[in-house]
């Protein structure tokens, strides 16, 4: 485990949406999730690990995209799922 994230430059949005449904892929399914997070390289809205489906993960490991932020009111850290460690994107 790396004690930093390597992939920043990977990093296209930090800002979340206005409004946000829920994750794109369980809404498709009729799905359920327990926590939600977005992409930070395209703003794709995905649940996390500890949701049924794991979308966001899914969709890091098929697209090559690496990093996403917590889409949960208050919370502003980030994970990168390459070299598993969590921060806070500043200056941004």
């Amino acid at each position: 485990m790396s004690a930093i994230c390597s992939h920043t430059d990977s990093i296209e949005l930090t800002e979340l949406p206005d409004e946000i449904a829920g994750c794109e892929d369980c809404l498709a399914i009729d799905g359920r999730w327990v926590h939600l997070r977005m992409c930070q390289t395209c703003g794709k809205i995905g649940c996390c690990d500890s949701s049924p489906n794991r979308h966001a993960s899914a969709h890091a490991a098929g697209t090559g995209h690496p990093i996403a932020r917590s889409a949960e009111p208050g919370e502003t850290w980030s994970w990168c799922y390459v070299d598993n460690v969590a921060f806070v994107v500043s200056g941004r």
